[in-house]
């Protein structure tokens, strides 16, 4: 009979962990605030930042975020009424339609980036070293 062997979790990891899902929900709060600011969801605020980046068919915005396609397409079509974001044929494949941040768009995905102070200003107080050491734990982190 095998037995299951339990792993207690040391208080410093707890630590870490609590840690971290602070500054995520310090994130998302600010985010949202920010979005709201814009008269955007959080949703249509970070579809808007990721098209800021670069155009992309629907299928893979919906990857980005997480969620169906038919979801994605009704944020991009909130956000096509109002200017910021419009649909373009792909290039490379014109049966493929690309969402694409208009200028507008881009410039309020700029003012969101901007508006978030949150990490912007605690990053500020640590010294170049600290900040690339916690990008490169955290990259740690996020790599399998």
């Amino acid at each position: 009979m095998a037995t299951q062997k339990t792993h207690r979790i040391d208080p410093l990891t707890l630590e870490v962990v609590d840690l971290i899902g602070s500054v995520v929900a310090r994130y998302h709060e600010e985010y949202e605030d920010a979005a709201a600011e814009h008269a955007l969801t959080g949703a249509q605020a970070r579809l808007l930042g990721l098209l800021s980046l670069e155009p992309l068919p629907m299928r893979r915005l919906a990857q980005k975020l997480k969620c169906e396609p038919s979801n994605v397409t009704g944020i991009v079509d909130r956000l096509e009424v109002r200017g910021l974001v419009e649909r373009r044929p792909d290039p490379s494949d014109r049966r493929v339609k690309l969402a694409a941040a208009t200028e507008e768009g881009r410039r309020v995905a700029h003012s969101l980036r901007e508006s978030l102070r949150f990490a912007r200003e605690p990053l500020a107080g640590l010294s170049r070293e600290e900040r690339v050491s916690l990008r490169d734990l955290l990259q740690r982190m996020l790599t399998p």
